[in-house]
């Protein structure tokens, strides 16, 4: 009988590892271990043999029959697996889907660039509110009442009453040089300072003009700050954001917070100033203004007179981002096209 055992578990262990079938497998579960089976029939025969056989053939039949059914469970789940790979089956060949992702909007981009410039150069960044009061957007900045930037023209008022004490109207600001005074009145020489947001003006719109945009505003104060060093951080700037050497120029003008005030243009960025039709074959792009802050401005944040000195400047960010992205159009950057933005 033992003979029959090793014979029946030789023959049933190596019919379960050739099979590749969960079908057949159970075949061969049924065949060796089912209630009919002649393996079966030797357990049941095992009470019919005398006590001394049953202590030599029962040990070596419950181990056979523990080493079908492990043999069995574990090519069980060998095929399963196999199974699951199959169904599971990737062609490595095909190309990958990607998954969408968002994009920064240029102007996003560009603002982040010019704070990583400027913080690297000891400046902090200060902010405001956009619904300013009238004093901290025009008289604090040294405009006169009579200026025609207060007009309904070029100014969204939100309140404005006949008769009020001066100062007292709220807008939607008009420039970012509004936080000047803001940060002065709580901040002492010497700062280094920019301040990038949002501002509004009331007027037409079209490729180079919009009623909603964005603007820079950079403020130096100190005892001794002069144009040369306005010149030479502009320069420092300008050449980090475009990458390549680039020369600033500064030309007369007038605003009513800067005594002297001037114009400042940059180098052509597509020329390099050679001259050519982005430059108008001038060499030169218009960029922004500046200007050495007035005495009546430190006056209105609560500096004695002439004590101190300092120079501010700004540009519109659409306007640089045109310039460095060749965008000609400032109107698609709040159009919500999102064809724009999957370009960044």
């Amino acid at each position: 009988m033992l003979d029959k055992i090793k014979k029946i578990k030789k023959q049933a262990l190596a019919e379960i590892l050739q099979t590749d079938s969960i079908a057949h497998l159970e075949e061969l579960r049924v065949a060796y271990l089912g209630k009919k089976s002649e393996f079966n029939l030797i357990l049941k025969g095992l009470k019919d043999l005398s006590a001394e056989n049953k202590k030599t053939v029962g040990p070596k039949a419950n181990q056979a029959k523990k080493e079908i059914q492990i043999t069995l469970e574990n090519k069980l789940s060998d095929l399963e697996d196999l199974q699951n790979v199959e169904k599971e089956w990737i062609d490595v060949t095909l190309p990958g889907k990607t998954n969408k992702i968002g994009h920064l909007h240029p102007l996003t981009i560009v603002q982040q660039d010019i704070e990583d410039i400027f913080t690297a150069m000891g400046f902090e960044i200060a902010d405001g509110p956009e619904v300013e009061s009238e004093f901290y957007n025009f008289d604090a900045v040294n405009v006169p009442e009579d200026h025609p930037g207060r007009d309904m023209q070029d100014t969204f008022w939100i309140s404005k009453e006949e008769g009020r004490e001066k100062g007292s109207g709220t807008v939607m600001r008009t420039q970012t040089s509004s936080v000047q005074v803001r940060y002065m009145e709580k901040h002492k020489p010497p700062f280094r300072i920019i301040v990038p947001g949002r501002v509004f003006r009331q007027e037409a719109t079209d490729a180079t003009h919009e009623h909603t945009f964005h603007q820079f505003e950079a403020l130096v104060v100190g005892k001794k700050v002069s144009v040369a060093n306005f010149l030479h951080i502009a320069e420092i700037f300008f050449s980090r954001f475009f990458n390549q050497k680039i020369n600033v120029r500064v030309r007369p003008s007038f605003f009513p917070f800067v005594e002297p005030g001037f114009e400042f243009d940059i180098s052509c960025t597509n020329c390099e100033g050679k001259g050519c039709s982005a430059c108008k074959n001038t060499g030169w792009l218009e960029v922004g203004g500046a200007g050495m802050v007035h005495q009546n401005v430190f006056k209105a944040a609560g500096y004695p007179k002439g004590e101190y000195q300092g120079f501010a400047w700004g540009f519109g960010l659409e306007r640089l981002a045109m310039m460095k992205y060749k965008i000609n159009d400032i109107r698609l950057f709040h159009s919500g096209d999102i064809r724009l933005t999957r370009q960044f």
